[in-house]
C-alpha cells in the first residue's frame, strides 16, 4: 500500500486524514527542522510516499520546498496537496519538471481573504489606526483626522481572481465602482459591471487599489517607486496576498511624501519581521497576516487539500491543481 506524509498538524479534519488509512498508509513528520526531514528522506523513511500532505504553516519545519528540497524527496512521490491559497513557497517548475503534481486551496479562502481586505479598506479610507491607539492610551480622540468615504471612488483591483472577484461584490454595497486588470480580461459573466483596463489605466484611475494576485518571479514588487509615480495623490492601499509585491521601502516613502494617503497591509515582504517606517506611521492598518484565520476557512481549506489527495490518488488528478501546471 503507498503511503502519505502528513507535515505539520491537521487541526479540524483529523477524522477525514484517518479515514484515509484505508486507501493508504499514513505517515507523519509533525515538527522538526529542515535537516530532520532531510535526513528522513535521506534515510529511506518516505521511499514509499506517494503524496504528501504540507502547508504554508509547515515550511518552518522543512523550510520551502525548493530545489534543494525537491532533490531528496523520494523517487515515488507524485503529488503534493498543499493548503494555502498562495504556494510561492514550491518551486513548481521543479514539481512539473519532476513530474509531480501540485494542488492549492483557492475557492476556501475567498471569503476570509477578502472580507479582511474590506476590513483593511474602510480601516485604511479612515485612518482608524489613529483614533483606536488614541483611545486605549486615554487620549480619546487623539490626532484623529477626517477620513474618506467609500462611496463614488474607484477601487482598482490587481488580480481578479477568486478573492478579487469578492472584494469587487463588497466594494459595489458601498457604492464603488471597480476597475481591474488582469492577464486576460475575464469572461462577461464573472466580470459582471467591473471595467477592464490596462495597468497603467488601473494604476493611474484607482482611488483604492487592491492587491489580490499571486506572488511569483514575474509579479515581484510589481508595486515599486515607478508605479507609486503614475498613481492618484492620495492613493489608498491594501494588500491581502504577498507582502514582495509591493518593494515595501518605496511604500513607505509614498507614504511620508502623502502620495499614498494610507494602507491596509495583512502580507509583509519578510515576515514576519515588518519594515520599521510601516509599524511607525500611525496611516497604516496593520494585520498579522490573519486573512483566512476564520474556523470556517481553516476547516474548508483541510477539506479540501484531503478531497485534492483522496482524487489524486483513487482517480490520478487533482481537483484544484496550480494554475501553471494546468494544460
Amino acid at each position: 500500500m503507498p503511503s502519505a506524509l502528513l507535515i505539520g498538524a491537521i487541526t479540524h479534519a483529523r477524522k477525514e486524514w484517518e479515514d484515509l488509512s484505508s486507501l493508504l498508509t499514513l505517515k507523519e513528520f509533525p515538527s522538526g527542522t529542515r535537516e530532520d526531514f532531510v535526513r528522513n528522506c535521506q534515510d529511506g523513511q518516505y521511499d514509499d510516499v506517494q503524496v504528501i500532505y504540507r502547508s504554508n504553516a509547515s515550511t518552518k519545519f522543512t523550510g520551502p520546498f525548493d530545489a534543494e528540497l525537491l532533490s531528496v524527496l523520494p523517487k515515488s512521490l507524485k503529488y503534493i496537496c498543499h493548503n494555502g491559497a498562495g504556494y510561492d513557497n514550491i518551486d513548481i517548475p521543479g514539481c512539473t519538471q519532476r513530474g509531480i503534481l501540485v494542488s492549492s486551496t483557492p475557492v476556501a479562502v475567498n471569503h476570509a481573504t477578502a472580507d479582511v481586505g474590506i476590513f483593511l479598506m474602510i480601516g485604511a479610507l479612515r485612518q482608524a489606526y489613529v483614533p483606536l491607539a488614541a483611545l486605549r492610551a486615554g487620549q480619546w480622540q487623539g490626532q484623529t483626522t477626517l477620513g474618506r468615504d467609500p462611496q463614488g471612488k474607484v477601487l482598482g483591483i490587481l488580480g481578479m481572481g477568486g478573492i478579487g472577484r469578492e472584494m469587487a461584490n463588497r466594494a459595489k454595497a458601498f457604492g464603488m465602482k471597480i476597475h481591474y486588470h488582469n492577464r486576460s480580461r475575464l469572461a462577461p459573466e464573472l466580470e459582471g459591471d467591473a471595467t477592464y483596463v490596462s495597468f497603467d489605466e488601473l494604476l493611474a484611475t484607482s482611488d483604492v487599489l487592491s492587491l489580490n494576485l499571486a506572488l511569483n518571479a514575474n509579479t515581484r514588487h510589481i508595486i515599486g517607486t515607478k508605479e507609486f509615480e503614475k498613481m492618484k495623490d492620495g492613493v489608498v492601499l491594501v494588500n491581502t496576498a504577498r507582502g514582495a509585491l509591493i518593494d515595501e521601502k518605496a511604500l513607505v516613502t509614498a507614504l511620508e511624501s502623502g502620495k499614498v494617503l494610507s494602507a491596509g497591509l495583512d502580507v509583509y515582504e519578510n515576515e514576519p519581521v515588518v519594515e520599521q517606517g510601516l509599524v511607525n506611521n500611525p496611516r497604516v492598518m496593520l494585520l498579522p497576516h490573519i486573512g483566512t484565520m476564520t474556523y470556517e476557512t481553516q476547516k474548508d481549506m483541510e477539506l479540501l487539500v484531503l478531497n485534492n489527495l483522496r482524487s489524486a490518488v483513487e482517480k490520478g488528478e487533482m481537483i484544484t491543481l496550480v494554475p501553471e501546471q494546468k494544460a
